[in-house]
């Protein structure tokens, strides 16, 4: 048992480590999906939604990777389902698309603001993180259940893309979305790479941490495989929805001998130290709050969109957009492009708003 808590230990340090890389590069190169497609939405720059792509598709190639050299066994994943729960992801991914645009980002970016001394962002965590638990346990959970996730379709032989049956499609995917990337010379700058490389090397690293390093083949109390430190029971790699969620819930509980230090409640503290510390070192820190009544409305509409959303479409920008769609998942797909229409639905909106604003 002494060794077992030792590993444990060492998959929760892991991952905390991941979070405060994650968190650093994502302050240093400004990396940010609901950025991304502002970006290519009001300014038609695709700098860095071509860093969440090249992410997205080293994503793919490592765990395809880790998979072939059996360090891990794809089938054992949070995202591993014959079930295509099409509405949930659909519905699920345009609110939090809508939520992440009206509270300024998405969950990952809410905690590197926190690092960087944004007090909204602390206000749209903690609502986003009980608006998220109550749709894992509560009043929201109860109407998800019956309702969205009642909508399904049974997929046997398992809601993936590889259920195609293309040998190595997760090699052939990945190359084709870092090929299309790598030949934009627009890319070739070090903020592009290391965003792209950082970020999708830690969702690969996260991936052996929690599917290699932290797995127990036989529990010396139950007799059974499992994986240690993870909400879920299985693999995972980086989220930040219902991480943040279970992360309030610790902090309250704390006495609680049942709540206990989770892989994703380390990697939240990472983001947000690791941001921290990168915006003391480039001297970019300071204290932001709300500038009106209207701006704190939309950033608390926003934040219970994202939680509502993240945890009906099992996943963020980040659960769904890399650490999902690294795995083939078809829900991931289909939550990706959910996601990517709310936030443009969200921006068009705002965009309408200030035009007409300008011409009163």
């Amino acid at each position: 048992m002494t060794e077992l808590a030792t590993l444990t230990q060492q998959v929760l340090g892991a991952f905390f480590l991941g979070g405060l890389l994650l968190g650093a590069i994502s302050q240093r190169t400004h990396f940010c999906t609901m950025g991304a497609i502002a970006d290519v939405v009001h300014m038609g720059s695709w700098t860095r939604a071509r860093q969440w792509i090249f992410a997205i598709g080293l994503a793919m190639v490592g765990f395809a990777a880790l998979s072939d050299l059996g360090l891990i066994d794809p089938s054992k994943t949070l995202y591993a389902s014959t079930r295509l729960m099409w509405l949930s992801n659909l519905v699920g991914g345009v609110m939090f698309g809508y939520g992440m645009v009206i509270a300024s980002g998405c969950g990952n970016k809410t905690l590197v603001r926190i690092g960087g001394g944004n007090l909204k962002s602390v206000v749209v965590m903690v609502v986003m993180g009980v608006s998220a638990f109550a749709t894992l346990k509560g009043i929201t959970a109860v109407l998800r259940v019956s309702t969205v996730d009642t909508v399904l379709i049974d997929l046997p032989s398992g809601a993936s893309l590889n259920a195609l049956g293309v040998p190595q499609l997760g090699y052939i995917l990945g190359v084709v979305l870092l090929l299309l990337v790598l030949r934009h010379k627009d890319f070739w700058t070090f903020d592009s790479l290391l965003a792209g490389v950082g970020v999708g090397g830690l969702v690969v690293a996260m991936w052996w941490v929690s599917g290699h390093m932290g797995f127990v083949p036989e529990h010396p109390e139950t007799l059974e495989a499992v994986y240690l430190a993870t909400n879920s029971g299985r693999m995972e790699a980086l989220n930040f929805v219902a991480p943040v969620a279970y992360t309030l819930d610790w902090l309250m509980f704390y006495s609680d001998a049942s709540k206990v230090l989770s892989a994703g409640i380390a990697a939240v503290a990472g983001v947000v130290l690791g941001s921290a510390a990168s915006a003391l070192q480039s001297k970019s820190f300071r204290w932001e709050g709300f500038a009106n009544p209207r701006d704190l409305g939309q950033h608390l509409i926003g934040s219970v969109l994202m939680g509502v959303g993240g945890v009906t479409a099992m996943g963020c920008t980040f659960g769904q957009g890399l650490s999902g769609i690294s795995t083939l998942s078809l829900n991931a797909c289909v939550a990706v492009v959910a996601i990517v229409l709310g936030a443009v639905v969200a921006l068009r909106q705002q965009a309408a708003r200030q035009e007409r604003t300008a011409c009163a």
